[in-house]
């Protein structure tokens, strides 16, 4: 969706800032919010595009308003009673109002083993790739209401397939239900002009891991 987590390209939010490498927290409550949200996900009620989805569409002042694991916890709190785990009138009034559901959550070992553990997305399809590498494409010009991975800066340019990753599952579709709709996967290569004009420097170049109907022929 064309959500203020979709920031590519946009001005007028200032200078990139790095911070020190290695420095993951500034608040203990930061590290608890990422250990709940790591630990509720053993209870298997969303996947790992669902707990993006619910980040990147929380209301736009809502999100730049709030700091990164502060979005973390909100998007938990939208999971949570999507799931019918927490009622919404218990996070209003934060205590609990009814007796909880029993679910399984991981410990802090679970979730090292889980950390540590490759996940594969890659899936069979029936159908060859469209696109080989070396072709070129163009992205297509999407506006989607639900979750995508096409960044919105590259939507509507030309680009040189570099790479085929085989058929992997769709974002897009797995954000929303069990329907993986599986598709080809490629490495789509952009010059900095062709995204963002003859002010960007001659020797850029970007590239974006691009599903298969995110594509066209150029």
């Amino acid at each position: 969706m064309n959500g203020a987590a979709d920031l590519g390209g946009m001005m007028g939010f200032g200078r990139v800032v790095p911070e020190p490498e290695g420095e993951y927290f500034h608040a203990d409550w930061e590290r608890r919010a990422l250990a709940l949200t790591l630990a509720i996900a053993a209870a298997g009620r969303w996947n790992i595009d669902m707990s993006r989805h619910a980040r990147e569409s929380l209301p736009p002042a809502e999100y730049l308003g709030s700091s990164y694991y502060a979005i973390w916890v909100k998007g938990l709190e939208r999971l949570l009673v999507a799931a019918g785990l927490v009622g919404a009138d218990e996070l209003e009034q934060r205590r609990v109002l009814r007796p909880g559901e029993p679910v399984r959550a991981w410990t802090a070992d679970d979730a090292a083993a889980a950390m540590a553990a490759v996940v594969p997305y890659d899936r069979p399809v029936d159908t060859p790739a469209r696109f080989a590498a070396g072709d070129a494409v163009r992205t297509r010009v999407l506006h989607p209401t639900g979750h995508t991975r096409l960044p919105r800066y590259a939507r509507g340019k030309a680009g040189v397939v570099e790479r085929v990753h085989g058929a992997h599952v769709l974002p897009d579709a797995r954000a929303h239900g069990p329907d993986e709709r599986p598709q080809w996967l490629y490495t789509v290569r952009f010059t900095g002009r062709e995204l963002w004009g003859d002010a960007a420097a001659p020797d850029l170049g970007v590239t974006i891991e691009a599903w298969e109907g995110y594509l066209d022929p150029a």
